[in-house]
Parts: C-alpha cells; structure tokens; sequence
C-alpha cells in the first residue's frame, strides 16, 4: 500500500533491519550488533541528517541536530549482510553520527557505536521506511532538552518535532 509508512528506532531499528527481506528496497540494510566500545551507551551524540528520500527527514537535510543515543547494539555491520557501498550510491543513508566539526566520524565518542561513515539511519527507495538508532522521539519537544544554546528552541518544539510533523503531512495527504 503506497499510503503506508514505518518507522524503526533502536531495538525497531534492530527489528525492521532483520526483516529486510519482506520490506521493499531494504535488502542492502546491515545487521545493528554490538558496539565497538561493547558497552551499553546512554549519551547525548550529534547527527546530520543527510539529503535521502526519507518522508521523515523532508526539508531536515544538512541539518546537524543533538540526539539522545540509549542502545548495546547499534554497529552498522555490513560483513554479514547488505551493502554499504549499494546504500551509499543509492542515498539511502539518512542520519549519520558526525563530530564536533560536522564531519562524518567513526571516532568514539562522537559515534558511540563505530559504525563505519557513522551511518546511524537508513531508508528505503521510496523513503516510507526508515530506520534509525537513536532516539529521536526522546527530543521532539523544547523541554526535553537537558542543553539547549540560548536563543534556540524556545518555544514548545524541539529539533526532532519536525521529523514528526513531516510523517503527519504524509499521512493526511
């Protein structure tokens, strides 16, 4: 059904990637397994949300936003399963872990799991499935925040709302 749409976060992240095989444009996913640092790790990590066909990240590219990460098991693991380099040409990585200068990273902690170009959330082709391993429902409102710069999100919405707002446009079209 073309009016449908999913969203996976963290262990419905893990889900939705082990039944790639029934969700159309998925089959190049990774596993999500253990992270590098193999700890479970509960921290607040920054994110670009890449230019991708994702319903949810419409008109969110190039933003560089703060999530809250809470998961043991969020390596993008592609030596088993999928194809990085097939879900990079095809753009379909969504939200990626990036550093203190907005460059994609590997590094710990900027990426708390080591996931390879910090590929942190995926989408299909027709953009109706996404996934994604941190929390951004954590972070839709202002008051959520633990940091916020003066001067942004003072009012209710916080830097996630969007992505909400977004699913909400597609489902009353």
């Amino acid at each position: 059904r073309k009016d449908t749409f999913a969203l996976g976060v963290c262990n419905g992240c893990q889900m939705m990637a082990q039944l790639k095989e029934i969700i159309p444009g998925a089959e190049d996913w990774p596993a999500f397994t253990r992270n590098v640092s193999e700890r479970f790790e509960a921290r607040y990590s920054t994110v670009e949300v890449l230019e991708s066909p994702s319903l949810f990240f419409k008109g969110m590219e190039g933003s560089r936003l703060p999530i809250p990460v809470a998961h043991g098991e969020g390596f993008a693991d592609f030596a088993n399963t999928g194809s990085r380099l097939r879900v990079e040409n095809a753009g379909l990585v969504s939200v990626r872990f990036v550093d203190n200068y907005g460059a994609a990273t590997e590094r710990y902690p900027f990426n708390p799991n080591g996931s390879p170009g910090g590929i942190t959330g995926l989408t299909t082709p027709d953009g109706r499935v996404t996934i994604l391993m941190p929390h951004p429902e954590r972070l839709f409102r202002a008051v959520q925040m633990s940091y916020r710069p003066r001067g942004m999100f003072n009012g209710e919405a916080g830097p996630w709302m969007r992505m909400f707002e977004n699913a909400r446009a597609f489902a009353g079209r």
